[in-house]
């Protein structure tokens, strides 16, 4: 590895340490290995390195949602609804989630525009993924109003589910109450 992917490793690694805020240029080097010039000579600053490895490590991530095996389930169906949830609120449950590090970053979003343009961004593919993974379409065929749409309703119930269980993990949903839920909206439409 390079100096590039050694700074972006060290940086997920003190992400998920100490979190955004307290992770300094000093820490990464010294994590890394690597020098303080480095860092912006590759990415320019920090706070661009940080973010960049936030989403790199969310990347990563969304190998969970799959699960070990194959998603269960028609595409668009409940049973793919309730076994997508299961597989996220599990990488939920695991000390140190990724997930508590979000909260911090959404909370500093007004502080770091930069950092903030740079994720929304990536939130956007990550819609998309979202959409892929629920509808089993290509991520690269889902249209962009559906990312617009759908995309932004899971993303939104992520969102949501993040908040809950960084809160308070005892009273927050599992996905058999999610799907419940949203079973209930369904007939609530089909009876109006």
């Amino acid at each position: 590895m390079g100096h590039r992917e050694d700074l972006l490793e060290g940086a997920k690694r003190c992400l998920l340490e100490k979190g955004f805020a307290r992770t300094t240029a000093r820490d990464i080097v010294r994590e890394s290995g690597t020098n303080l010039a480095s860092i912006g000579y590759h990415y320019g600053s920090k706070d661009a390195l940080l973010a960049q490895a936030y989403v790199a490590l969310v990347e990563e991530m969304s190998d969970a949602f799959e699960g070990s095996e194959e998603i269960r389930g028609e595409p668009g169906s409940l049973e793919r609804f309730r076994e997508v949830w299961s597989n996220i609120i599990a990488t939920m449950r695991e000390p140190g989630s990724l997930w508590r590090l979000s909260v911090e970053i959404v909370a500093m979003g007004d502080q770091m525009p930069e950092l903030r343009d740079h994720l929304a961004r990536a939130q956007r593919e990550g819609s998309r993924g979202f959409v892929a993974f629920f509808t089993g379409m290509r991520e690269e065929d889902v249209p962009e109003e559906t990312v617009d749409t759908l995309g932004t309703f899971y993303t939104t119930l992520m969102l949501g589910l993040i908040t809950q269980w960084t809160f308070d993990p005892k009273s927050a949903p599992d996905a058999d109450r999610l799907t419940e839920g949203l079973r209930q909206v369904i007939a609530g439409v089909e009876r109006s």
